[in-house]
């Protein structure tokens, strides 16, 4: 990227990042570029376009940072790391290093939870119809963030064990009221077992030794990511058995997995899972449902009033 006076101008500030990005095979160079700058001149894409097109020209300092961040994208770290701010549904997260970046498949997980909760208070009615929603695996809130924001009235808790992506949540989290707790799902919120209208969890689910195809993914932080043994579902196993132990009959169970899990998943829910004291018959009407691609991607259930295994 040249730093002679005439490459100030914004239009070829962006044709040099985006050459840089499209050579480090980014899949998106020019709208990357074009959203690292609107992040340093503090404007909206649509804006910065346009300013390249009527010949807009940048102060140095300007230009040294985009050139920064452009090369920063180039090594593969993730845009929404640079930024410091992702969309996911209806909320602005804050993210960077140190948490796992929502994908939008997970949009309709938290969708399926939404409409779970938004169920709840119909049914209720009034002031009266709180829905009492767990976010087990938060990460960086999104999920719980969502149901805060779009189930007005809903009383929100989040559970995460990772100190570093804790305090991302706590950012996200906190202005919408949302309760964090820092900890273990597993053995998260004793205090509401029997009570809780919806459990919600995009927990680590990838098998070990799976290296993820996008170089993006390899940057998430590897316990968000990978769920525990060759099948990866040591996590999902103990995430269910909190479910499980939470819900109340009737209650609705809303888990992300890999689209190797479809039956695994079926058959933990089904039948249980005896070192995790999860029993069989706990969880009916279980429904396997697929992402924007077709994957199955994740799976809802509804607590039955059979009793947790000892």
């Amino acid at each position: 990227m040249t730093d002679r006076p005439e490459a100030l101008t914004l239009e070829s500030l962006l044709r040099s990042a985006t050459d840089l990005l499209r050579a480090a095979d980014v899949d998106s160079p020019r709208a990357d570029a074009e959203t690292l700058a609107a992040h340093v001149l503090g404007a909206s894409r649509g804006q910065v376009a346009a300013w390249a097109v009527a010949g807009r020209r940048i102060d140095p300092v300007q230009s040294v940072d985009l050139r920064r961040l452009a090369i920063s994208r180039s090594t593969r770290t993730p845009l929404q790391y640079l930024t410091g701010t992702t969309t996911f549904r209806t909320v602005d997260l804050a993210v960077g290093h140190g948490v796992f970046l929502p994908r939008p498949e997970t949009e309709l997980v938290a969708g399926a939870a939404i409409e779970a909760a938004r169920a709840v208070a119909r049914r209720a009615g009034g002031p009266a119809g709180r829905p009492l929603v767990v976010d087990l695996c938060t990460g960086s809130g999104a999920i719980a963030a969502s149901v805060a924001r779009e189930v007005p009235g809903a009383t929100v808790h989040a559970v995460e064990a990772d100190p570093e992506a804790a305090w991302w949540a706590a950012a996200n989290l906190d202005p919408l009221g949302v309760a964090l707790h820092v900890g273990d799902a597993a053995a998260a919120l004793p205090e509401l077992d029997g009570s809780a209208d919806v459990v919600v969890s995009n927990p680590p689910y990838v098998p070990d030794g799976r290296i993820p195809a996008q170089a993006e993914a390899r940057r998430d932080p590897e316990l968000a990511l990978y769920g525990g043994g060759a099948d990866g579902m040591r996590v999902p196993t103990a995430v269910a058995a909190a479910a499980a132990r939470l819900l109340r009959a009737g209650g609705t169970f809303v888990m992300e997995h890999d689209e190797t899990q479809e039956q695994l998943v079926a058959g933990l829910l089904r039948d249980g899972a005896a070192a995790a004291g999860l029993a069989a018959g706990l969880f009916a009407g279980i429904e396997t449902r697929t992402d924007l691609t077709g994957r199955p991607r994740y799976t809802v259930a509804v607590r039955t009033d059979g009793r947790m295994a000892r």
